[in-house]
């Protein structure tokens, strides 16, 4: 492909994408679509180790008012606030080591979301997978 050809499109695009944002903007705030964080990898710890990694995927439910370019641009810093807080305070189920707490997942993230990004930002956190690394048994006990 030409290097001309490559660069017309992409500018091509670039022209397009204020059109598809001024038709959102017509839309009523509540309609907006949630947002996705993807690809989120939290620890089990259990007896001070960690004995497993869960990959969660996200999806953040905006304000009245939120724009999901606003909160995409804080999104590094909830994964990274999130991480943290499971490393401080692990979202660990007791008797299962392949699942994650997602009560205690949604509070911690809703703390963050109210400091990053603002109160009223995120509205409710919906877990929408969760994906153990491993398949572990919990000892009995």
């Amino acid at each position: 492909m030409r290097r001309r050809d490559l660069i017309a499109g992409t500018v091509a695009v670039a022209a397009a994408a204020p059109s598809v944002a001024l038709a959102s903007e017509n839309e009523s705030p509540t309609d907006a679509a949630p947002l996705a964080v993807a690809g989120v990898g939290l620890p089990i710890i259990a007896g001070g180790r960690v004995r497993n990694y869960i990959f969660v995927t996200l999806r953040l439910h905006l304000g009245r008012g939120q724009t999901a370019e606003r909160v995409r641009t804080k999104e590094p810093y909830l994964r990274d606030a999130l991480t943290r807080a499971a490393y401080r305070t692990p979202f660990t189920v007791a008797d299962d080591w392949n699942v994650i707490d997602v009560a205690a997942l949604s509070a911690s993230l809703m703390r963050s979301a109210t400091t990053l990004v603002g109160r009223g930002a995120v509205t409710r956190v919906e877990v929408f997978s969760q994906v153990p690394r491993h398949r572990t048994r919990t000892p009995a006990g």
